[in-house]
């Protein structure tokens, strides 16, 4: 039976945290993710689990650490937001490399400089090409049931990956909703043991964890590892439906909010969705306009093909990038849905907005906005500009 519960979202990864009780936490505090480490951190204290809790002097050791601990056998974890995974950066590629199944708690926050504190996905998106899975959530329980289906992703033998679970600093993160948990013994259940296949204390079988891979080996290497996340598609929907006969929850690729008949898509990551669904509501039950939307939850592995169908029939898509990529067209997201809809040959056309950087506000109003321009793309034909911002103040968008 599902237990009611009112938590932060970081408080929702904590207890799901809790129940899973993986072996090995190293962390180091950054805002927002800081309260992630401290309440497993107390959780430990208090006797509710068993979980070694690793103090680390940066997240450059919080990760190498959780490597660490993944590569001798055990099931390992860590949190960190912004300047915090950038100082990881390193070692991302070091446990997508050696097939670590290490799950990241993180907690979108905003790139310095200037220095900013609030959500938005320049952290994860400056790593999308690391070799992670990533997850994002919309809500405090999206957040706790994309985490907890997070290690029999990334430990599947078909895998092996680490695999990163994302929500909106503050947004979600801070923010208190009410939510359904899972009973602790089905949790456990559906997490499952873990048997790791290749491990240093494994005194049967000799190995090497991040030797020297010289130039005849290094692009094998990468081959399997996109292998691994060719085959992570799979793998992540046979955990979504076994997570939906847990639960009654059914989870994706993506959500497809009112497309059945949508002429005007805006397709978009996180929490700015909640406000998104609140402007199509508002549109279609006063003017009857057939306006869509479609958020993104598994950004790597990216959807291609199933997104480009999802997008057939549309007229004109909005791409809602929260991280500047200072690209000639589009943003990180942007880039992915033109390159699935080119592929595809879907005629739509397409345009990039940029919003809630630096946690900006973005409001129903705005989105409503975006999709009357949307309108006036389809009836003139024409895109003004490849790429806008919301809510920028104008008086600065010529100044360098």
């Amino acid at each position: 039976m599902a237990i009611r519960e009112r938590l932060s979202g970081n408080e929702a990864v904590a207890y799901a945290i809790k129940q899973i009780n993986p072996d090995v936490m190293p962390a180091f505090p950054i805002t927002p993710s800081t309260e992630i480490p401290q309440y497993v951190a107390n959780y430990i204290a208090n006797g509710e689990i068993d979980t070694e809790f690793i103090h680390v002097e940066s997240e450059h050791s919080a990760m190498s650490a959780t490597i660490g601990a993944s590569a001798a056998g055990a099931r390992a974890i860590t949190a960190t937001s912004s300047c915090g995974m950038a100082l990881m950066w390193e070692e991302l590629y070091v446990a997508a490399s050696n097939r670590l199944p290490i799950v990241l708690a993180l907690v979108n926050r905003a790139l310095s400089g200037p220095i900013n504190i609030n959500a938005d996905h320049s952290d994860s998106m400056g790593a999308r090409d690391s070799g992670w899975i990533q997850i994002y959530a919309e809500s405090n329980q999206e957040v706790y049931d994309n985490f907890i289906q997070a290690f029999p992703i990334a430990e599947d033998k078909r895998v092996h990956l680490p695999v990163m679970v994302c929500q909106d600093g503050f947004i979600t993160s801070h923010g208190v909703e009410n939510i359904l948990l899972a009973e602790d013994a089905a949790v456990k259940k559906f997490v499952g043991a873990y048997e790791p296949e290749h491990y240093l204390l494994n005194p049967s079988e000799k190995m090497a964890i991040g030797p020297y891979a010289v130039s005849n080996y290094y692009m094998e290497t990468k081959r399997a590892q996109r292998q691994a996340m060719i085959n992570a598609r799979e793998v992540i929907l046979e955990v979504a439906a076994r997570f939906e006969k847990m639960t009654g929850r059914k989870y994706g690729f993506f959500e497809e909010y009112q497309m059945e008949d949508a002429e005007y898509a805006v397709v978009i990551i996180g929490s700015a969705a909640g406000t998104c669904k609140a402007a199509i509501d508002e549109i279609r039950s006063t003017t009857g306009k057939k306006v869509g939307l479609i958020k993104i939850r598994v950004f790597r592995p990216f959807p291609e093909e199933e997104l480009a169908r999802a997008l057939s029939k549309t007229k004109v898509v909005a791409i809602m990038d929260r991280s500047e990529m200072f690209a000639a067209t589009s943003g990180p997201l942007g880039a992915e849905v033109r390159a699935a809809l080119y592929q595809a040959r879907i005629t739509a056309e397409v345009v990039n907005y940029f919003y809630g950087l630096g946690g900006r506000d973005i409001t129903v109003s705005d989105f409503k906005t975006v999709y009357r321009n949307l309108e006036t793309i389809a009836e003139t034909h024409t895109v003004t500009d490849m790429y806008e911002y919301i809510g920028l103040r104008r008086e600065q968008t010529e100044e360098v």
